[in-house]
């Protein structure tokens, strides 16, 4: 009796002393300690442009930017292709994706279980080979089993639950990529809508132009049937009005393509889609609010996602590295199995248990050669980070520069404007009153005409690079909306119903809008009406 109770203390003790050493074992991180390198950023931008002064608290963009620029059709195309647009509804699944990916890694954490039940008969022939004459032996056999096994791999080496921050980083990577997408739709669709605003503009100006250059036409026609002034003159004037006229159909083209990628963008097939023309460009003036260098790193989510790949890249050195030491797995099986249905009895059951563990001893460099190279992809992961940044503090000092130049040269042309159209209008008085030439009117004529058409498209651009700067400074996005790492399991380990969408983590959701599935357009509803702008100032 006594001898027994020492033995089972020695289990006992043995038991909880390997438990003791698993756990501890599994408390062993290899991967190395995450600390990005420090970027030392200018204090402030090389170019103010639209930039000003300001308290920290108002570098924050308004998540619906473009409601600054006073459109409600603009306002009204946005909504709608952030609920419709395939590209983005696509990144959101591969989001999901990337959620389902983390739970996958984390399974491997738990024991692995499975149930087997198997039932066969076999019937062998009377006259087999070595069946004697007379042989009173079955030829028939029944065999019915089940049996659960089970297998665990302890992480000792933390390999398993460093894959696991890696696919979370991976999410967050995605979730990034995500808004990224959602900031391109938001300023290409933004961008798009400005030019083709103004080329409603320009079309206007030509209009405009038309109509004078046809009274042009009737006054020289009637100045040669008085004979006060050649045919050339009549040929002159025709030829400013057709080229005029070419020249606005083109800019009717370019509005028609320009309208066809706007109704792609907004899930609309093109043969439905169409944006009322207007006259003139009536964008509120938009006025981004000032971002210092240092906050354009937690406001980019290309700069957010290139950080999350340098943070993955880390993880993979700590699952190289785990590699080097034994590779355990615990493993068990019981069941019963007879040639009937008496399965339940003791004298029927079986079992098997056991461990294995795996080292590597001599693989020709394998395990050396791998560790070398993720310590190589995170040095260029380093760089490709950096590099992201530059990218970033460029596109924004670029539309700094834009938007400041392109208000002074709108003032400029405007000048340019007023000057070519008084130029314009004594050249055909003086011409009326036989006092010049037409070939005069003809080149003030020109002149007015680009004059105009040069204020319109610098006014367009000025308008766009406003659109591009607040893409550049990151939309109103900020690093705090990345998914926190305990929030991105899909489900629990023991849930088994409504898995075929998880719910919204981060403003993600793949519930597609049921509208989504009519390119017509009939299903969406309009949140708000155009207005109708056709006389308003510029």
């Amino acid at each position: 009796m006594t001898v027994r109770m020492a033995s089972r203390k020695t289990v006992r003790s043995g038991f909880l002393l390997g438990l003791s050493l698993a756990t501890m074992l599994s408390g062993c991180d290899m991967a190395p300690r995450y600390k990005p390198t420090p970027l030392k950023l200018p204090e402030n931008w090389g170019e103010q442009g639209v930039l000003r002064a300001a308290h920290p608290s108002d570098d924050a963009i308004r998540s619906d930017w473009w409601t600054m620029l006073g459109d409600p059709e603009l306002n009204q195309l946005e909504d709608q292709a952030m609920r419709l647009n395939p590209d983005l509804q696509a990144q959101a699944e591969a989001f999901m994706q990337a959620r389902d990916v983390a739970m996958e890694a984390k399974s491997h954490l738990y024991p692995q279980l499975n149930g087997m039940a198997a039932g066969e008969k076999y019937k062998g022939s009377r006259h087999r080979l070595w069946r004697g004459a007379g042989s009173q032996g079955p030829v028939y056999m029944s065999s019915e089993q089940y049996s659960a096994t089970a297998t665990w791999e302890p992480d000792f080496w933390s390999a398993i639950r460093n894959k696991v921050r890696m696919s979370k980083q991976r999410t967050q990577e995605a979730a990034a990529q995500y808004a990224l997408a959602r900031l391109s739709l938001q300023a290409e669709l933004a961008s798009d809508y400005v030019l083709l605003r103004g080329l409603d503009a320009q079309d206007a100006v030509y209009k405009d132009s038309i109509r004078y250059y046809q009274t042009a036409v009737q006054v020289t026609k009637m100045r040669l049937a008085g004979a006060i002034a050649p045919g050339m003159d009549v040929s002159r004037a025709e030829a400013q009005l057709y080229a005029t006229q070419a020249q606005e159909t083109d800019i009717k083209a370019q509005r028609d393509v320009m309208e066809h990628a706007i109704a792609v963008l907004v899930n609309e097939a093109p043969a439905s889609f169409h944006i009322a023309p207007t006259t003139r460009l009536n964008f509120a003036e938009m006025q981004p609010p000032v971002a210092l260098p240092a906050t354009l790193l937690e406001r980019r989510p290309d700069i957010a996602a290139a950080e999350r790949r340098m943070a993955q890249a880390n993880r993979a050195i700590g699952v190289s590295r785990a590699a080097f030491y034994p590779h355990i797995t615990f493993n068990a099986m019981t069941g019963f199995m007879d040639n009937g249905f008496d399965l339940a009895s003791l004298s029927n059951s079986m079992y098997q248990f056991g461990v294995q563990a795996l080292l590597p001893l001599f693989q020709g460099g394998l395990r050396r050669a791998e560790l070398q190279r993720n310590w190589s992809q995170y040095r260029q992961e380093e760089d490709l980070y950096r590099s992201t940044v530059l990218d970033a503090f460029q596109e924004v000092e670029d539309n700094l520069t834009r938007t400041s130049r392109l208000k002074t040269e709108a003032q400029q042309q405007s000048g340019a404007v007023d000057a070519a159209l008084r130029t314009q209008s004594m050249t055909m008085a003086l011409y009326t009153g036989g006092l010049t030439n037409y070939l005069d009117v003809v080149v003030a004529q020109v002149a007015a005409l680009q004059a105009r058409i040069a204020l319109v498209q610098v006014e367009t651009r000025a308008v766009d690079a406003r659109v591009q700067l607040i893409r550049a400074l990151g939309g109103g996005w900020s690093r705090a909306e990345l998914p926190k790492p305990d929030k991105i399991m899909p489900f629990h380990p023991l849930q088994y119903g409504n898995l075929r969408h998880a719910k919204p983590l981060a403003g993600i959701d793949t519930n597609a809008d049921p509208a989504s599935s009519d390119l017509t357009g009939q299903g969406v509803s309009k949140t708000s009406q155009p207005l109708d702008r056709t006389d308003t100032p510029r």
